[in-house]
């Protein structure tokens, strides 16, 4: 039986939400942890950006205005205004059973543990197998990728990967309630684009009635446990883990020269 480690953490900034998760990778990447789910929220509102995508993109004054953090992920795809949300973000080692083969596939297996917890919420969704919207949109909520979850067409969840020496990060955002399209308010010349709202959708539309952080957290770590059978180890961050995430914020996330890169 497979082990998942499972860390529930309170809300922080981005800079703080992104400089663990790298932490928590490098760990299990380096074997000291097992594979590790960790969900958690943002506080304040954030944009994270993908590892990629270029600073220009954001209108960083229209971020200021509203007292709204913008980060880098190491991961890649597209923007994602973190509000009102469930963030999860998962670590995997190489050789795990779901980081094996390409990265559409660990989406695909992936994708399989998010709708077995979808399914206990009484949400019927499913795992889009194409690409749809503006491909070229610098929002990440714009378009459906590979295996990402969908209900009735509209995208639910999205998600972005990175791998090193086959290790896998995957980060992904279910929004909870509120209006996705305040993003735009933040990304560079959106104003006067359409926004493709027809397409996504929320987890209290999707399943008519309001869904609470901590109702998705149990059906996300019991999808994931229904989907592969894992043994769960309820855990919080290691002392090396807690000292590299302080070192990433203050070297890295918490950087102009980080978030600027590009």
């Amino acid at each position: 039986m497979m082990t998942l480690r499972v860390l529930r953490d309170p809300s922080q900034s981005g800079a703080h939400n992104m400089a663990v998760d790298e932490a928590i990778f490098e760990a299990v990447r380096a074997g000291a942890q097992p594979a590790t789910l960790r969900l958690y929220a943002w506080t304040p509102a954030c944009l994270s950006i993908g590892y990629g995508q270029r600073i220009r993109e954001v209108d960083q004054a229209a971020l200021t205005a509203r007292g709204w953090d913008v980060v880098r992920r190491m991961t890649g795809g597209k923007a994602v205004l973190h509000a009102d949300e469930l963030t999860y973000s998962l670590a995997l080692p190489a050789g795990h059973r779901l980081a094996e083969g390409g990265v559409v596939e660990s989406y695909r297996r992936i994708s399989a543990a998010l709708l077995a917890g979808l399914t206990r919420l009484g949400i019927q969704a499913q795992a889009e197998g194409g690409v749809q919207g503006q491909e070229t949109s610098p929002v990440c909520f714009d378009a459906t990728s590979q295996y990402e979850i969908a209900v009735g067409g509209r995208k639910l969840i999205g998600s972005a990967q990175r791998r090193r020496d086959g290790a896998v990060c995957q980060h992904g955002s279910l929004p909870l309630y509120g209006d996705l399209g305040r993003i735009r308010m933040v990304i560079a010349g959106a104003q006067e684009t359409p926004f493709i709202q027809r397409g996504i959708t929320l987890m209290e539309a999707a399943g008519g009635r309001m869904v609470t952080w901590e109702s998705a957290a149990e059906a996300v770590i019991a999808g994931f446990q229904r989907a592969y059978e894992l043994e769960l180890r309820f855990e919080a961050l290691s002392e090396a883990e807690i000292c590299e995430s302080h070192r990433l914020r203050s070297e890295k996330y918490g950087q102009l020269a980080w978030t600027n890169r590009r």
